[in-house]
């Protein structure tokens, strides 16, 4: 649904509406929550180690996110509504999150 939300923003010569971002960052965390699924139900230390070095560097990104963000808007580089801009920042910060669990699964 969110494909078919942007494509018919794009086909519009507009920018996708923002809310359409968010159906993608939900799209993402469900996809990885199937794929993490047989691991997680497992409540051992393994798991626990996942999701503690992956709030660790989701945190770190987070925090790179707000930084370029802020930059970005004070210097007029980035030209967004404060409802854009929560919506992209959201949709960063779920894919953030459980991609990067994804990623130390694939690690540990």
């Amino acid at each position: 649904m969110s494909g078919f939300i942007i494509y018919a923003g794009v086909t519009a010569d507009s920018a996708p509406p923002s809310e359409s971002y968010i159906m993608i960052g939900m799209a993402v965390m469900c996809f990885c929550l199937s794929y993490l699924y047989p691991q997680f139900k497992q409540k051992d230390e393994r798991m626990k180690l996942i999701r503690e070095k992956g709030m660790f560097a989701s945190f770190f990104a987070m925090m790179m996110y707000l930084i370029v963000f802020n930059i970005g808007l004070k210097l007029d580089l980035i030209l967004l509504t404060a409802s854009a801009a929560v919506n992209i920042l959201s949709t960063l910060l779920i894919c953030t999150v459980f991609l990067s669990f994804v990623i130390y699964s694939r690690i540990y």
